[in-house]
């Protein structure tokens, strides 16, 4: 048996997730000592003090391309010995080969169409090179990536998507969960008949901007293929999103699908507002990013404010998805900051299957909530392993403080969509009978003016099963509905309802 002490420190585990280093950076993760409070961490390289953080990641800047690093992480806790992490030794990026788009004819005055040239670049970039879009307004239609590159988006630099459909050729491609013709997104993977792509990142200061609002009125007008997203990576191993910032999609924003070994490193994702707070005009469907059957997803100190779900953690609808049968699984979402739309989502398209997600150390403010899991009839699979934890919530945006659809701040529900229901309805089970079960939510505090502030509803023939709710601190304008649920354990949760009961549980065990 391990001793209070051993089992601290072997939980304490640094790494650095998938793809997530560059020729001058590396990024790094830890697992929090359980069953202690930190005060801060300490980062080392080569032993020597590099940074001190509050957070469980951090980026090393300005290494040397081709070098090895060791690297360890010390926890100072409130009493006692710091708690040294296991170290690691690290080698960085070779220094790529750049190729410059201006170098093959792109010109950055916001009018010139450029896909050409950057496909022009793209194309010959050697394995391991760098495609550079320097400072200015670079017009584009779809461009498509390859293994073993990066997109680099310099400071001043805006890849800035065409208004015209012309540009983006017609692909088949999975939209809103079962494979679809679609237009192509601004930043796409082509389609590999089967094979797979390696080693995709595209990083950098500059900004990718679909130009969403003329865009999305133009595809849905034509009704050639539905709307395309910012970004769209498919079938890919290791793909790296570092410092860049994306906004004003016609659909999804980021969109990854089928891909293993995800990093997103401090992304600024907008799709309802630009970062001056203008709305997008006509933007539906805006979520930020969506995971879609997609496996070891590492998504920390990113900034989204979404028109819809900020993080949608997908795997396909029905009966396609589910023979298609590819589950998202193991994703770990940190040290992140939403300020609209509806939080971390998990479904409704979910009929691969979502398991072991942790939500951690996230920030919501004026989204309508923390976590919104969802599983409708007809979906079939499960959502399981799911933990939100050492999360706030302050929603003062009253937007949505009527709406009958909207079920609150933290809500599990299989008759989403739904805004007339009978929870007590019972359909026979089939295989397109969802299941939710094995859910925690620890250390939660919620302010909202919006719906309830926690909202759980199973199906009668599928209760919910194994949902947790630890040391919460609930205010709202509704407070806790349950319905069809087995095994809810509260400890510690207090709820405040400004209109109503505090909690109306109906069929709970």
């Amino acid at each position: 048996m391990y001793t209070e002490q051993q089992l601290i420190q072997i939980t304490f585990n640094l790494f650095t997730p998938p793809a997530a280093q560059t020729a001058d950076s590396i990024a790094l993760l830890w697992d929090k000592p359980i069953r202690t409070s930190v005060e801060r961490y300490e980062v080392y390289v080569n032993s020597s003090l590099v940074a001190t953080t509050e957070n469980t990641d951090y980026t090393i800047q300005g290494l040397a391309a081709a070098q090895e690093y060791e690297i360890y992480v010390c926890a100072y806790v409130a009493a006692g010995e710091p708690l040294k992490s296991n170290t690691l030794n690290v080698v960085t990026r070779p220094q790529p080969q750049v190729f410059d788009i201006t170098s093959f004819g792109a010109v950055g005055d916001g009018s010139t169409l450029n896909t050409q040239s950057i496909q022009s670049a793209i194309d010959v970039c050697s394995p391991g090179g760098l495609v550079n879009i320097p400072a200015g307004v670079f017009l584009s239609g779809a461009i498509f990536l390859k293994s073993d590159m990066t997109l680099y988006l310099g400071e001043g630099a805006v890849l800035l998507g065409s208004p015209d459909t012309q540009d983006y050729p017609l692909i088949e491609s999975r939209w809103e969960g079962l494979e679809k013709t679609c237009y192509t997104s601004l930043v796409n993977t082509p389609n590999t008949a089967g094979g797979r792509l390696r080693n995709i990142t595209i990083a950098g200061p500059g900004k990718i901007d679909a130009n969403g609002s003329l865009l999305r009125k133009k595809e849905l007008s034509e009704a050639a293929g539905r709307p395309g997203s910012a970004i769209c990576i498919r079938n890919t191993d290791n793909v790296y999103l570092q410092g860049i910032t994306v906004r004003q999609s016609p659909f999804w924003c980021v969109h990854i699908v089928y891909c293993n070994g995800l990093s997103v490193n401090g992304v600024g994702i907008h799709t309802k507002y630009d970062e001056e707070g203008k709305l997008y005009d006509g933007i539906v469907n805006g979520d930020g990013l969506d995971p879609d059957s997609c496996s070891n997803v590492y998504i920390f100190n990113c900034h989204i404010a979404s028109q819809d779900d900020c993080i949608a953690i997908k795997s396909g609808r029905n009966a396609e998805g589910r023979a298609v049968g590819i589950p998202t699984e193991n994703v770990r979402i940190s040290n992140c900051r939403f300020t609209s739309g509806f939080g971390v989502a998990m479904g409704s398209e979910m009929s691969g299957g979502v398991r072991n997600v942790l939500v951690e150390d996230c920030v919501f403010h004026n989204a309508f909530s923390v976590a919104s899991i969802k599983a409708i009839r007809g979906r079939g699979s499960v959502i399981e392993n799911i933990t939100y934890r050492d999360c706030t919530l302050s929603n003062q945006n009253v937007e949505l403080q009527d709406t009958q659809w909207f079920r609150g701040a933290l809500y599990v529900d299989q008759f989403y969509g739904d805004l007339i229901f009978d929870p007590h309805q019972d359909l026979p089970k089939d295989e397109g009978t969802p299941v939710i079960r094995n859910v925690l939510f620890q250390n939660i505090t919620l302010d909202t003016v919006a719906g309830n502030v926690i909202y759980l509803t199973g199906l009668l023939e599928s209760p919910l099963e194994n949902i947790r709710f630890e040391n919460i601190t609930a205010v709202g304008k509704h407070g806790f509905i349950a319905n069809n649920v087995r095994g809810l354990v509260l400890d510690n949760v207090s709820v405040e309802a400004r209109e109503g009961q505090a909690m109306h549980f109906i069929n709970v065990k």
